[in-house]
């Protein structure tokens, strides 16, 4: 990674249309149409192990790729602090726009285009876990959540609360250990991070839906995990501590509706 000039990377984009102005960290040009929905992601940990590539392979629906780097696939952990979320042309709601979320996602592609899989994602918030798991067919699941911040250190915990759901729980002490970077393409941080869209297999077969935002400011982490069954619930193994671990502070994104992947 190469060292980002000092920065405020709590400071949100002039405007929308400042956001969408910058693209050329892009691999790919913006989506066609109008954004649906606004997020601010705060207190980021990627925690990423690698997985057997079968293992993972099992997870996706036919028409998705494995993405492996080096030829080796990678699952991550990330826990994080949702905010400011609303959709386009509306403020953001009480008790809609703010909440903790903890996902666990691999990497895959489609031709060309390179994305996200969730595996899981859970969420303090039963409305936008609804929601979610209409609109967007993502596997989203009902969590208490709590994260505190002391120190530079952040401490979050997690446990599945969804009704017929197998268990999870995640409890961790997390914190960034270097400056704000920027990821060189062709690099690993690049691989984990830039990802601009993510697919989804609903009723109706498989979507995807473009995300845009800044380049990620990450930074080296440190994090101390004292409990983590999210990859078991899914019934991946995970050996031993990360392989990869980095922070971020904040970051703001601009999602567009899922549209369907033709066959």
């Amino acid at each position: 990674m190469s060292i980002l000039p000092a920065m405020d990377v709590d400071a949100p984009p002039s405007s929308v249309r400042g956001l969408l102005s910058q693209t050329s960290h892009r691999s790919a040009p913006l989506p066609h149409g109008n954004w649906v929905m606004f997020q601010q992601w705060h207190q980021l940990l990627f925690a990423h192990w690698q997985v057997p590539a079968d293992d993972l392979r099992r997870q996706l629906p036919p028409g998705l790729e494995l993405d492996l780097f080096d030829g080796r696939a990678w699952l991550g952990v990330v826990p994080f602090r949702m905010n400011g979320v609303h959709m386009r042309g509306l403020p953001p709601l009480p008790g809609l726009s703010a909440f903790l979320e903890l996902n666990v996602r691999t990497y895959v592609r489609r031709g060309e285009q390179r994305g996200v899989w969730f595996v899981s994602l859970d969420a303090a918030n039963r409305p936008a876990v609804f929601a979610a798991r209409r609109w967007y067919n993502l596997p989203y699941f009902e969590a208490e959540m709590e994260l505190v911040e002391r120190g530079g250190e952040i401490a979050f915990g997690s446990q599945r609360t969804q009704r017929g759901s197998t268990p999870a729980e995640f409890r961790a002490r997390y914190g960034p250990t270097g400056p704000v970077e920027r990821a060189r393409p062709g690099t690993l941080e690049d691989f984990l991070t830039e990802r601009y869209c993510l697919f989804a297999l609903g009723p109706r077969g498989l979507s995807c839906a473009e995300i845009h935002h800044q380049q990620w400011p990450l930074q080296r982490a440190r994090a101390d995990i004292a409990v983590n069954t999210m990859a078991q619930a899914s019934g991946l193994r995970l050996e031993g501590p990360p392989l990869a671990l980095h922070f971020a502070r904040r970051m703001d994104a601009l999602i567009w509706a899922p549209r369907p992947v033709a066959p």
